[in-house]
């Protein structure tokens, strides 16, 4: 029981997870958050990528130690690509979903840097204005 409780966390968490980073950007309110989860992201994907092979998640790997652990054996190396073949189940072609998740997150990072940055100047710019 304690396996199935595990792997609906990880489904919802991780695709919560997944979903607030395509779009957390979007909302001032909730940018700085946004800001430190793709910072996450990107420190598994690529810094602990170096140990574990470019593009590892822990979240996904824990995911999977579960599912193995209930005998289900994933042929998905990607989180994306598992979570489209049970949603739609269409077997997507892996490297045009592992492209797009890229270019999703890198779009998705670039977004959040460039908005941060903006509204941290807005803030000091209001700042300096009710000081002036």
């Amino acid at each position: 029981m304690g396996y199935a409780f595990l792997n609906v966390f990880f489904f919802v968490f991780h695709t919560a997870w997944t979903l607030f980073n395509i779009t957390g950007w979007a909302f001032r309110r909730t940018r700085r958050l946004h800001l430190a989860t793709m910072l996450l992201t990107a420190g598994s994907w690529f810094v602990l990528g170096i140990w574990y092979g470019l593009g590892y998640c822990a979240c996904t790997d824990w995911h999977w130690q579960v599912r193995a652990k209930m005998g289900l054996h994933d042929e998905s190396r990607s989180y994306i690509h598992f979570l489209l073949l049970k949603i739609t189940g269409i077997n997507f072609d892996r490297g045009l979903v592992e492209g797009a998740t890229l270019a999703f997150f890198v779009l998705s990072f670039a977004l959040s840097i460039v908005l941060n940055v903006r509204d941290a100047q807005r803030r000091k710019r209001s700042a300096a204005a009710a000081t002036g």
